[in-house]
């Protein structure tokens, strides 16, 4: 995304856009998939761990962000493609946690089975999580 697409897409959540915000905004949608704090650490060298730590927060807040359990225990954060509604989660989609690379992938194009929740509960987040094998270690191993 350029600079332009995310300062849109920062007002778009109410979020006042910062240099610090850009520039981990930016990493997220150039990652291709969830990124851990580490990964966020790791790629983003011009600002602190507390920093971006404070900015995924705002982010979540703001609904930017969801985070997701990466199958080992872990949180992973990724960038909300659809635009922003306080009511409902803004991009509810299932991932697929590789058991052997450890990689997790968004599976954008599988639907989330309906919950039926019991009278008086309201869902603000659902976390759907498929392990297993990915292609390309399918690939690696069956030879």
């Amino acid at each position: 995304m350029n600079t332009s697409t995310i300062n849109k897409l920062l007002l778009g959540h109410d979020i006042k856009p910062t240099a610090n915000r850009i520039v981990i905004a930016r990493t997220l949608s150039g990652a291709g998939s969830p990124m851990s704090m580490k990964d966020l650490e790791n790629k983003i060298l011009t600002i602190d761990k507390s920093g971006i730590f404070r900015t995924l927060q705002l982010f979540r807040d703001h609904h930017l962000v969801h985070d997701v359990e990466d199958g080992e225990g872990n949180v992973r954060y990724e960038l909300c493609s659809r635009e922003h509604d306080d009511d409902e989660d803004d991009d509810l989609h299932a991932h697929f946690f590789c058991e052997q690379c450890h990689r997790t992938f968004c599976l954008d194009d599988t639907p989330i089975p309906v919950v039926p929740l019991p009278e008086g509960f309201r869902m603000t987040s659902i976390n759907y999580m498929v392990k297993g094998i990915c292609p390309d270690c399918r690939r690696r191993h069956a030879h």
